[in-house]
């Protein structure tokens, strides 16, 4: 069984990060290890919510870790609060990524044009450095932008997509892969590019019209568990987008119209379903 490491906080209530993370991989059959940077009462959308900073607890767990010689098939990164934390994961790369470890980033930070409140800029340059560790990189067009010094466009055409992957590339990431990517009038997806195999792929399918908190960490940790499971990249973001809009389209349909989190729970049989049915392929 593979075995990939989720490093990311925990909002006790709100569906995102580790709360999907770890039910999400696990379902796609592989063993999923926790590291928690943080632990909030609920995720930032709440008012008044608590928050725990656990940033000096990463360097013992993952000293014990490395005694009892557990070995990780591929990290997966997702939201980190502190620049501090941002170095405390490049040194757990340095620790624990041989040739056959995927080192996987989605640097959630911003979207829409903005950073969130509790970064700055010098916040998205130290996230640059992270994602230059890593084999496969998956930020949304504003977060692209911030580490990359690219002015921000709510038009665009492929020209200017192509021209922000070849920034995310320089930094040292093997691939780049942006979210969020309009290539048309009511569709949406991603756009990536193979920086080993010089070559480009998208995927694109139907804007569901609504954002709900989460969605993000949904397709990231969709995408991780299909590699894992053998598929290709083509494949893993067909599944991820798929999969993220149908979710996204049954939360709405729930008559008690959820606000703080999408519906995974339910979506997760067609999930494993979908992925079963690409690995016949």
């Amino acid at each position: 069984m593979k075995r990939i490491l989720t490093i990311q906080d925990i909002s006790c209530l709100g569906k995102c990060s580790i709360t999907i993370a770890l039910p999400v991989i696990s379902a796609m059959g592989i063993e999923t290890v926790i590291l928690p940077t943080a632990v909030l009462s609920t995720h930032t959308m709440f008012k008044e919510f608590t928050v725990k900073d656990l940033s000096d607890q990463l360097t013992p767990i993952t000293d014990h870790w490395k005694k009892c010689g557990v070995k990780f098939d591929a990290i997966y990164t997702g939201y980190l609060g502190t620049e501090d934390e941002i170095e405390e994961v490049k040194k757990i790369f340095d620790d624990f990524k041989d040739e056959d470890t995927l080192i996987f980033v989605d640097p959630v930070m911003g979207d829409n044009g903005k950073l969130y409140p509790a970064f700055d800029e010098n916040y998205a340059k130290k996230n640059a450095t992270l994602c230059g560790k890593a084999d496969v990189i998956v930020p949304n067009i504003t977060e692209a932008c911030f580490m990359t010094g690219t002015e921000y466009r709510e038009e665009y055409d492929e020209t200017y997509i192509k021209e922000l992957l070849a920034k995310l590339i320089d930094l040292g990431a093997k691939t780049a892969v942006l979210t969020g990517v309009s290539l048309s009038e009511g569709k949406t997806g991603v756009m990536g590019y193979d920086s080993e195999a010089g070559e480009y792929f998208s995927y694109q399918n139907d804007k569901v019209d609504a954002l709900y908190h989460g969605t993000g960490d949904l397709f990231a940790s969709v995408t991780i568990g299909a590699i894992e499971n053998g598929l290709s990249w083509e494949q893993a973001f067909k599944l991820a987008a798929d999969y993220t809009a149908e979710t996204i389209r049954v939360t709405l349909d729930n008559p008690k119209k959820p606000w703080y989190g999408v519906d995974f729970e339910t979506t997760i049989p067609s999930l494993v379903s979908g992925l079963e049915k690409m690995k016949i392929k």
